[in-house]
This record gives C-alpha cells, structure tokens and sequence, in this order.
C-alpha cells in the first residue's frame, strides 16, 4: 500500500514524466527485492568470476583486433554483418542493434569500414532505399584471422565457466 500511495504522491506533483517513471521503477524494484532470496557468498563469487571471465575475454578481443589494425568496434562490425542470417539482413539497422549503438553511429561505422575496402553496400532487391551490406575479401581474411583464436578463446573459457556453479 506504501508503494501505490508513493506513486499516486509522485502523479500528483509537478515533477516532469520522466522522474515519475524512474520513481515508479525504483519503488517496483524494492517490492520485487523483498521477494528475492537471499545470495550466498558462493552465488556473489560466481558472479565475480563470471564478470572478470567475460572482461578478460573482452580484453583479449579488443587486442586481436589492433593488432590486425581495426578498432575494437570496427572488428564487431565485421562480425554481426559476416554473422547476420538470411546474409540479406545485414543492414545498419541490424549492425546498430547487434553493436548496440544509434544508428547514426553505424552509418558513420559502415562508412569508415566502407573507406578501409572491407564493407560494400548493395541495394535491396525489395526496397532500394535499404542497403544490405556485405564483406569484401579482404574483411572476410582479416575476419577468418581474428575468429580462428576467438573461438579457441572462447573454448577455453566454456571450461572455465563450467566449473561456475
């Protein structure tokens, strides 16, 4: 009842919508909290090791990736258009939600890998204002270069990550 009488409270100001809705969400979350059970020291030790698995491997990627002289992104665009299935689904929309960016930031993305001769872009055989991209042959050897280790390292790290319990 508390809750639902902190949001009605938060409705009735004048504080603009934005705040209301993180107010609303801070208040849901405390509700949701008390109905957790509780972590152990093994569950947070888990985590811990899980995150610094994955920032390790983070790591790992973004030092293959200089040193074939792409940028970290630029690597992770390769990848999510060489990845994308059907291939026809390649576009800056896709590479903006794969990359997790705006897709402005794609297109300026596409662009620089556009002017390194690793991506080309082909209009849609259904809408022509959509472009579909695709990897040239020296994106797909500097790629096949940069993928033979990741998955040895990722390899690697599904035993690790086994062992988390």
């Amino acid at each position: 009842m508390r809750a639902a009488v902190g949001v009605m409270n938060c409705l009735c100001s004048r504080e603009p919508p934005h705040y209301i809705a993180l107010r609303h969400y801070s208040i849901v979350g405390a509700m949701d909290m008390a109905k957790r059970p509780e972590l152990t020291n093994q569950d947070y030790t888990a985590l811990a090791e899980f995150r610094h698995a994955l920032r390790r491997f983070q790591a790992f990627s973004e030092a293959k990736a200089i040193e074939v002289g792409l940028t970290p992104q630029q690597h992770q665009a390769l990848l999510a258009i060489r990845g994308a299935v059907p291939p026809e689904s390649a576009t800056i929309g896709y590479v903006a939600d794969r990359l997790i960016v705006k897709p402005h930031s794609a297109t300026g993305l596409i662009g620089r890998l556009e002017a390194l001769g690793l991506v080309v872009r082909h209009e849609g055989s259904t809408d022509r204002r959509r472009s579909i991209l695709h990897l040239t042959d020296k994106a797909e050897g500097l790629l096949a270069s940069l993928s033979v280790p990741h998955r040895d390292e990722i390899r690697r790290l599904k035993r690790l990550l086994a062992g988390l319990r």
